[in-house]
């Protein structure tokens, strides 16, 4: 069998965001419980929607999942993850916001709101991916994250990190 016999798989993308919301020596955070995926403390985030643009989706989700609605928002970076065994690829598009207006949501949907010192945050449980992209969402410039995943060994088979700007 030549290599041209060889079925390449069908290329998918998701397209996500999450925004850090900073205020002051604190940030908010979501302490999401198990039973939403990713458990510990994360900044809000989610899906693009069709056709919303990347900034739109970026303040929508942090109004759905905070009750708050950012302003200025200043793009950070891409984090992305490909599975090259799938055709799959996340697209994770960050942002800072500084200046925000509403109040804090009393249920939020995805867990627990929490205005963290920037001082405490290494006591915070974190996702190990949250824990390695936060302190890049504070650096001058933006950054990019790139791992290549193996979905069978359910490990990383390239991780690059580049601080740009």
């Amino acid at each position: 069998m030549g290599t041209s016999d060889v079925q390449a798989p069908t290329l998918t993308y998701q397209l996500m965001t999450m925004c850090m919301i900073r205020d002051g020596d604190r940030v908010l955070l979501l302490n999401r419980p198990s039973s939403k995926g990713f458990p510990g403390y994360i900044a809000p985030g989610g899906k693009v929607d069709f056709p919303e643009s990347l900034t739109e989706a970026a303040i929508r989700e942090v109004y759905e999942e905070t009750g708050l609605r950012v302003t200025d928002l200043a793009f950070k970076g891409v984090d992305e993850y490909v599975v090259p065994a799938t055709g799959f690829r996340y697209i994770v598009f960050n942002y800072l916001a500084t200046r925000f207006e509403g109040e804090l949501l009393t249920h939020p949907p995805e867990g627990e709101l929490h205005w963290i010192s920037l001082d405490e945050i290494d006591q915070v449980p974190m996702q190990p991916w949250f824990r390695r992209r936060f302190p890049l969402f504070f650096e001058p410039g933006t950054f990019e994250i790139s791992i290549v995943w193996d979905e069978e060994k359910q490990e990383p088979i390239a991780e690059k990190i580049k601080q740009l700007g």
